[in-house]
């Protein structure tokens, strides 16, 4: 039988300096404690009759059920576990804030696991008992397929969701990186251009599938127009604002610099147009520049962009995290890859060559 569980009190009685436990709603009831936890937590094998005296007197004696009594007693932590290599950036905190709305509504708090650079770090995932005691589930954003710590992760065998990467065996939520890169790159052919770079995030590459995915995505439109793919158009950002700056300087640095760009990102963009501002040309006059994301800071900077749905790629996990919550103690086995669209923003940083 439970008795009194740890954490379940309600306000103090009149005259008294006492809190009301559960042990006085099961003697004002006649009930046992274990009924009255059933109860008031809505769980079965309780009549209906028992249910409706219970929740009478508890109300009668301002009693409330604490979550922490609750999940004690379901034997739920409350709590899912947000595995990412980074927090800052705005694609992760964006992703993590998405799935962040979903768990809020359901009373689930996130416990964030930032793995880092998996080059140069010592895991920082805590041992699979320590991580089965803390969490009921994990969402696991952006790491590669060859990362060391995703395989241990998954053999956990609890709810798992992925976003912005697949895994056998794992329901992921992605959009489709080679699409979009050649969704950035045909418009700019499109516009008439032929010598076009790409600013790529190489070194970042093995870190997220994404590299990999869009620089296909921009070979594959290069060379179903049989456009030369010069290696000296082609630099490495970082998905960093600095790489994209520091790319876009070397692109310029050459006797026959590109009409157009691509950048793998948003961030990437931002930092080749403050290139371009720096030496006094214009974006879209001068050189024509795409990227991906549509960042927040894309309409302001008139950045014409390949639009990712990021926030809603966190809630779509998480929304699948939950399902798997509440049909199964293990993962759903479903393997499902659902594929979020992208669009293509048109502003001013992009224009017909010879535009100017």
């Amino acid at each position: 039988m439970i008795d009194a569980l740890p954490g379940v009190y309600a306000h103090t009685r009149k005259g008294v300096g006492m809190g009301i436990t559960i042990r006085d709603v099961a003697a004002a009831a006649g009930v046992s404690t274990a009924t009255v936890s059933r109860a008031l937590r809505g769980l079965p094998n309780v009549d209906h009759a028992t249910r409706e005296r219970v929740t009478e007197v508890a109300a009668g004696l301002d009693f409330v059920i604490s979550p922490s009594a609750s999940r004690l007693a379901s034997g739920r932590t409350g709590s899912v576990a947000v595995v990412t290599p980074h927090i800052a950036r705005w694609f992760f905190s964006e992703v993590i804030a998405g799935a962040e709305s979903v768990m809020q509504q359901a009373d689930m708090d996130l416990l964030l696991m930032n793995v880092g650079d998996h080059q140069s770090r010592v895991s920082r995932i805590p041992p699979t008992a320590r991580i089965r005691r803390r969490v009921d589930g994990i969402l696991i954003v952006a790491l590669p397929p060859q990362d060391p710590e995703l395989e241990p992760i998954v053999n956990l065998g609890m709810p798992t969701v992925m976003i912005g990467g697949a895994t056998p065996g794992v329901d992921c939520f992605v959009i489709d990186d080679v699409a979009a890169a050649r969704k950035a790159t045909e418009y700019l052919v499109s516009l008439g251009h032929s010598r076009i770079a790409l600013i790529s995030g190489k070194s970042a590459a093995a870190r997220f599938t994404a590299g990999s995915e869009r620089e296909r995505g921009y070979r594959t439109v290069m060379a179903a127009h049989s456009l030369a793919q010069d290696p000296m158009l082609e630099v490495s950002g970082h998905f960093t604002i600095e790489g994209g700056e520091s790319g876009m300087d070397a692109l310029l640095n050459q006797p026959n610099p590109p009409t157009a760009v691509f950048a793998m990102s948003d961030e990437m963009a931002f930092g080749a147009i403050r290139s371009l501002r720096a030496r006094g040309l214009e974006p879209g006059r001068d050189v024509s520049i795409i990227g991906i994301d549509d960042h927040p800071m894309s309409s302001y900077l008139g950045l014409t962009t390949i639009a990712q749905p990021v926030a809603d790629l966190g809630k779509k996990a998480g929304e699948c995290l939950l399902e798997q919550l509440a049909g199964s103690e293990s993962r759903s086995g479903n393997d499902q890859v659902a594929q979020l669209p992208t669009e293509l923003i048109v502003r001013s940083s992009t224009g017909a060559k010879g535009f100017a």
